[in-house]
């Protein structure tokens, strides 16, 4: 079927990287099924790609996005039959910013009523912060537990996951407007790496105590800092490297990035009896989906028992994307943006 969407046809500046297209969409197959998109999810991995700097990205020209919330128009013969007609939120790998897409029946999760936005924060961001505090590792009270990027979709979550857990949490911001932001959501101390070194701020808070887990999408520079304060036991959750997105001079800027991080030795790691846990979802939703579906059910369950609140920073109509793209990289933001087809 004929469908439109939004393409990726250039690197740089969103105002002059996506071009709104007319494609042909193949029926679904297998175990597959057809959404009808009525809003779809943006990722900080858009924003690297569109930069050239993620290297799972499809080549251009190419449909980004990786979740959506609509209604389910088809059904492949394997698919769950059931499903026709449901208001859904689905993953997609890739393809997320268009009218419909195909996705295999086992991404997809029934929703109610909810508001579309607030729900496509439950998708990439609040699965990811789920396998990630639930799935991968354990988050026990007595852990003190560092949130880099604490205002954004996945770091809003991951304080909410850890108070459950009854852990004391110290979330990393980079603006005032989002100190109390934060510590609305439950955090128990923020720091401000604008305004002072947040190891030295959080040693403070700590009085010289240590972290048990580090949540961390930068890397670069952050990776030894938190390295120095993490304690025997510890957890560094390695989940992306946003500080190589400021990088302008290329190649120079991702050996400069490596460089940062250094050279991780095993043995020092078990003589320090430590941890480096690497989170890549789409590996994850490409040879463990069914880990995937798991997640996904879990936090809508979380979500529909009232447990945690997906933070909204933005709705955005269709013909807003290159400014949504722009806010999201401006780290302006706070919670989840979602942009609705006009």
């Amino acid at each position: 079927m004929e469908s439109q969407g939004y393409f990726l046809v250039k690197k740089g500046d969103a105002n002059h990287a996506f071009e709104l297209r007319d494609f042909q969409l193949n029926d679904p197959t297998s175990d597959e099924i057809m959404v009808e998109v009525e809003a779809f999810g943006l990722n900080y991995a858009d924003v690297m790609a569109r930069r050239g700097l993620y290297q799972d990205a499809p080549p251009m020209p190419c449909i980004l996005g990786y979740e959506v919330i609509g209604k389910i128009i088809a059904c492949g013969p394997d698919a769950k039959q059931d499903l026709l007609g449901k208001r859904v939120a689905a993953f997609c790998r890739f393809g997320g910013y268009a009218k419909h897409v195909v996705v295999n029946d086992y991404a997809v999760v029934p929703v109610g009523d909810q508001n579309a936005i607030e729900l496509l924060g439950l998708c990439t961001q609040g699965v990811t912060a789920y396998y990630m505090a639930e799935y991968l590792t354990s988050i026990h009270p007595i852990d003190k537990v560092l949130v880099h990027a604490a205002a954004g979709g996945v770091g809003t979550l991951l304080i909410q996951l850890a108070k459950l857990k009854g852990a004391e949490v110290i979330a990393k911001v980079g603006r005032k407007e989002k100190e109390p932001y934060v510590l609305d959501l439950g955090a128990d101390h923020v720091v401000n790496y604008n305004n002072s070194d947040y190891i030295s701020e959080i040693k403070k808070h700590l009085k010289g105590g240590k972290i048990d887990i580090s949540f961390n999408p930068v890397s670069g520079s952050t990776y030894k800092k938190d390295m120095s304060i993490l304690n025997s036991g510890g957890r560094m959750i390695l989940f992306g490297g946003s500080e190589l997105s400021n990088g302008k001079w290329g190649i120079f800027s991702k050996l400069n990035f490596v460089r940062k991080m250094g050279m991780v030795l095993p043995i020092g790691l078990m003589m320090n009896s430590r941890n480096i846990l690497g989170v890549n979802m789409l590996k994850i939703a490409d040879n463990k989906p069914k880990v995937l579906e798991h997640c996904l059910f879990s936090v809508i369950e979380l979500y529909n028992q009232g447990e945690i609140t997906p933070k909204v920073g933005g709705e955005y109509t269709s013909d807003q994307l290159a400014e949504a793209h722009a806010a999201l990289e401006s780290g302006k933001t706070t919670g989840k943006l979602g942009v609705r087809w006009n």
